[in-house]
């Protein structure tokens, strides 16, 4: 995904603007986000198997309209929307996953693949079950280490890199990677270490 091409604090205008009824601002935001967030559904659903019924311009669209549906979102910055929007993209595939009912725990599942060394949007492969899998241990990050879940969200759910993450969220690009290494120690000891 490229870097981002617009102003945080233009962003950070719309959101505010959007968030109070300005349908102008609204319509300007999608319009400047659209590119950055199809890249982030893109980079999600070339993860999923063949047979996927999710598309990647669906996936953008639903998360889009979760995070603005009544205009009910309130966004502080832009690090609070693109978290909103990885969140976002994160719950509708675990849904999205349930509803293909592949629940079996475990199935398949691979934590060594996220990469702690590799400074690219993590991806690989993945069932609906490894979706699950994931996002439960991610709940369970979340309450022990938010710094670490916030940059698995990012990287993951998001697919940024190491250097767009440590952009959003306002760290180095070292920060970003040894939260990275933590959180996938972390995660492999839940999800591969039984």
């Amino acid at each position: 995904m490229a870097p981002p091409t617009h102003s945080t604090h233009a962003l950070t205008r719309l959101l505010a603007a959007s968030v109070n009824g300005d349908s102008e601002a609204r319509k300007r935001l999608w319009q400047l986000v659209y590119d950055e967030l199809h890249s982030m559904a893109r980079a999600q659903m070339a993860c999923e198997r063949a047979g996927r019924t999710l598309q990647p311009t669906a996936l953008l669209h639903e998360a889009y309209l979760k995070l603005m549906a009544g205009g009910d979102g309130h966004f502080e910055n832009r690090r609070h929307f693109f978290a909103a929007a990885a969140n976002a993209m994160q719950q509708i595939r675990v849904d999205d996953a349930r509803r293909r009912r592949r629940i079996k725990r475990g199935g398949g599942t691979e934590p060594d693949r996220l990469n702690a060394d590799s400074m690219e949007p993590a991806q690989f492969e993945q069932d609906g079950a490894e979706v699950l899998a994931l996002d439960e241990s991610l709940a369970r990050l979340q309450d022990e280490h938010p710094d670490l879940a916030e940059v698995v969200r990012l990287r993951y759910f998001a697919g940024l890199s190491a250097e767009e993450t440590a952009d959003v969220i306002g760290v180095s690009v070292r920060t970003v990677a040894n939260r990275w290494r933590m959180a996938r120690a972390w995660l492999y000891d839940r999800l591969g270490g039984e």
